[in-house]
């Protein structure tokens, strides 16, 4: 079947292509399976590619890409920028503060930089390792004039998408620093599943202002270390239904 595949992509459009192309290729592969009458939806044709590449999956293949087409050698090894808007911060190592990483809304675009603008300096890793014990991942922020807020997250990524998701937006307490902050320190802590491939975490600024980051660690816990719900906090029963008692906040 995989042959069949590709030999149908191939004679679609015969050009070499790189990891870079990706999107291309699942979109020829789309074209030239649906001639031949087999339907497959856009996302199962970038799994496909990605595995063409020797990619666990579609994620792992986005973050080359997105490494590959926006390098940033001021960020440490094995560290990357992405998010919704990178070109709008700069993201680098600020010796000043102790090695830390800062990100930055760049002064000459911060007119452009909305609310739900953000930029991640993040990892992407195979999930091998992890898989089957609890993991927590913790690191230390502080902030300057954040306008949306700056915080930690953690996803973890199977064959057909995202197993556990926390970026502690939804936290209260303990969620994301706003405006000017020192140093306090956040995490997620997750069991990992068998069916994990990957794990994907970082830390953000949404909006405008500044954010450094520091003393990230990823390492196994036992059961005395509560879980995070992986959807956001979850309450133990039904609560506050008729809206009766006010946010503390």
């Amino acid at each position: 079947m995989r042959a069949l595949i590709f030999s149908a992509a191939q004679e679609k459009d015969r050009t070499m292509h790189s990891f870079m192309d990706a999107k291309l290729m699942a979109k020829l592969l789309r074209q030239a399976l649906a001639e031949r009458g087999i339907e497959i939806t856009h996302s199962d044709g970038l799994e496909l590619v990605s595995r063409q590449f020797g990619m666990a999956n579609w994620n792992i293949l986005s973050a080359k890409i997105d490494r590959a087409s926006s390098p940033d050698e001021t960020l440490p090894v094995g560290w990357f920028k992405s998010g919704k808007s990178p070109h709008l911060y700069d993201a680098r190592i600020d010796h000043e503060n102790g090695s830390t990483v800062l990100i930055v809304a760049k002064p000459e675009v911060l007119h452009n930089v909305r609310g739900d603008d953000f930029c991640t300096v993040m990892q992407s890793v195979d999930a091998e390792p992890f898989r089957g014990k609890r993991i927590r991942l913790a690191g230390e922020l502080r902030t300057e004039d954040a306008g949306t807020g700056a915080t930690i997250w953690f996803r973890v990524d199977g064959a057909k998408g995202t197993l556990l998701f926390d970026n502690l937006e939804l936290r209260r307490p303990d969620g994301p620093l706003v405006g000017t902050q020192g140093w306090h320190e956040r995490s997620v802590v997750f069991d990992i599943p068998e069916e994990a491939q990957s794990l994907h975490y970082g830390f953000f600024l949404k909006g405008a202002g500044k954010c450094w980051s520091r003393k990230f660690a990823l390492i196994e816990v036992d059961d005395s270390v509560p879980t995070s719900s992986g959807k956001g906090p979850v309450l133990p029963r039904p609560t506050n239904l008729d809206f009766g008692q006010a946010s503390a906040n």
